[in-house]
């Protein structure tokens, strides 16, 4: 997997590192004297043949990763907040929902195996090295998992637009929120498996959010911020 940036460079585990591409432009010493520091194989080239290795904005620097590895489902039951995303497909949603989860503290978010977005270059470059302290987490099966996160004791939230406005809702103890599908919304079964629907108040003459923007004031609502 590649992905791209000085920033990214800096922040992605460089146990993961293959190899990094560094163009012959840049003009930073310390992006090179990190390298070396790290001890990172790395290869100067120009920047024409970053070019042909991504079309994205590189900013000189092509990192070579290992692909994403995924966590299971037992590696989250201790914790106290989790985030469900139920079949998103756009890496730039999923990317902007690492980083919020990131900065909020939660270390966990679930995504099915099947027709939802993975963890590509795109993902993370918008995560902005924020993956590195989140886990992903990949189940077969949404319901089956909500029930068995029921178990632990967590309480599941859901966010719809037909839901209980989220300012009059308690959300003390294990709880789980759920996103859904930037078209579809959320699937009849997760909504039938979930304890409390949740809406964000609209005033406007559009009736919903980006899945990203939604998440991110559900997170800091259901965290009292």
């Amino acid at each position: 997997m590649l992905v791209f940036g000085r920033n990214v460079l800096k922040e992605v585990d460089t146990k993961r590192v293959r190899k990094v591409y560094l163009a012959n432009t840049v003009k930073d010493k310390s992006v090179l004297a990190y390298l070396k520091e790290k001890k990172l194989k790395y290869e100067i080239v120009s920047n024409d043949f970053l070019n042909e290795m991504t079309k994205l904005n590189h900013q000189g620097v092509v990192i070579d990763i290992y692909d994403y590895t995924y966590y299971d489902l037992k590696s989250c039951l201790n914790e106290e907040f989790i985030v469900i995303l139920d079949h998103l497909l756009d890496p730039h949603n999923l990317g902007a929902i690492i980083r919020t989860c990131e900065c909020a503290g939660i270390k966990s978010i679930i995504i099915p195996k099947d027709r939802s977005v993975k963890i590509t270059e795109t993902v993370m470059k918008v995560s902005c090295g924020a993956l590195e302290n989140v886990k992903i987490i990949m189940v077969n099966n949404l319901v089956e998992t909500i029930k068995k996160l029921k178990k632990e004791n967590f309480f599941i939230y859901t966010a719809d637009m037909n839901g209980r406005p989220y300012k009059e809702c308690d959300f003390t103890g294990k709880k789980v929120l759920v996103i859904g599908n930037e078209g579809k919304g959320i699937s009849r079964l997760v909504l039938d498996n979930s304890d409390v629907i949740l809406q964000i108040p609209m005033y406007g003459k559009i009736n919903s959010l980006n899945a990203s923007v939604s998440a991110g004031i559900l997170i800091y609502g259901m965290l009292g911020d």
